[in-house]
Formats: C-alpha cells, structure tokens, sequence
C-alpha cells in the first residue's frame, strides 16, 4: 500500500483507493500488531541478479534513480499508523527471502498474519505462500486486497479458496474486525 502504487506510475493500482479504508480500518484495530512491508525498487535500470535486471529494464521509470522521492512510501491514510505499526522494506516480491521476517515475527510469538494490500497477484501472493511454507495460520482480507488485474486478482482468490483451503482462510474485513477480541 505504497504511493507509487496509488499514484499515477507505471506501477498504478487504480482501485486501490477502494480498499484502503478496510486496510486502514484493520490497522486502526491493531495498529501496534501491524506490520506494513515496503516494495523497494532497483536504484537504477538493469540493477538486480538475473531476471530482475532485466526487470528493471522495462521498468527503468520505476527505479529509485527516477521515481520522485517518497513515492516508496506508505499511502498517508496508512503512513500515520507507523509507529507504532513496524514498516519492513524487502527487495523482492517475497518478505521471506533474504530477510529475518520469520524470526521477528516468532520472537513476537506470532502465529497468525492477517494479509492485505496489493498486488494480489504479486506481492501478496508471494507473502502467502511463504507464510504457509513457514507454518502460518494465514487469513486473507478478501476486501483489503488490490490488483491491477481484476482476472488474476478473482484466479488467486479462486486458488485460496479451492487449493489452500487447508492452509489460508479468505474473509472479509468485517469478519476479521468482528473475532478479534480485546
């Protein structure tokens, strides 16, 4: 839920502004339990191991080097909550690669994480199926969750339902609100 997802980039999520009030509700709910994790871009076009050099060829607008500054920043209805919310930066789509997320969260005791943001089809989904590698209960925010593509955003959440029913609930913001308890 950064603005350069937000705001007009190559990058731009259009409804992403039709979910940020259930993100922002669910943050408000536990906002010292929040953990924002930030996509940080290559510093220049062609940076990066292997397809992610040639990535960010394509994407060279998208590189720190010529993205207006703050752009990786958290959207601001969202940036108030950090702190006391933790923001975590990753290079990559996945949090859990090259990153100590997994022993933060154990040293914190946690073994649920209530996911939302965007993109469904990237970002979250990498974060999801490295939560199940990882061993956690994962719940999915159906209506915190944004894509640019609307098939693929609807696929995903096809395939939670249907192929990891065992390892990921998909619910909505009004549920998680009403079973967190005090």
């Amino acid at each position: 839920m950064q603005r350069m997802f937000s705001e007009k980039t190559d990058w731009h999520t259009p409804w992403m502004e039709r979910v940020v009030p259930n993100v922002v509700r669910l943050v408000a709910a536990r906002p010292e339990r929040t953990l924002f994790t930030r996509f940080i871009p290559a510093r220049h076009p062609g940076e990066g191991r292997g397809t992610w050099a040639h990535y960010y060829e394509r994407w060279s607008s998208m590189t720190l080097d010529r993205l207006e500054p703050g752009l990786v920043d958290l959207v601001p209805d969202l940036a108030r909550f950090a702190p006391p919310g933790l923001v975590f930066d990753k290079r990559t789509y996945s949090p859990w690669i090259g990153t100590d997320l997994d022993a933060r969260l154990q040293a914190r005791g946690i073994d649920t994480l209530v996911v939302t943001g965007g993109e469904t089809d990237v970002c979250v989904l990498s974060t999801v199926l490295g939560a199940v590698d990882c061993g956690y209960r994962v719940v999915v925010v159906t209506d915190a969750l944004c894509s640019s593509s609307d098939l693929a955003h609807d696929a995903l959440l096809t395939l939670y339902r249907s192929r990891y029913g065992q390892q990921v609930e998909t619910v909505s913001t009004r549920t998680v609100l009403e079973n967190w308890t005090p």
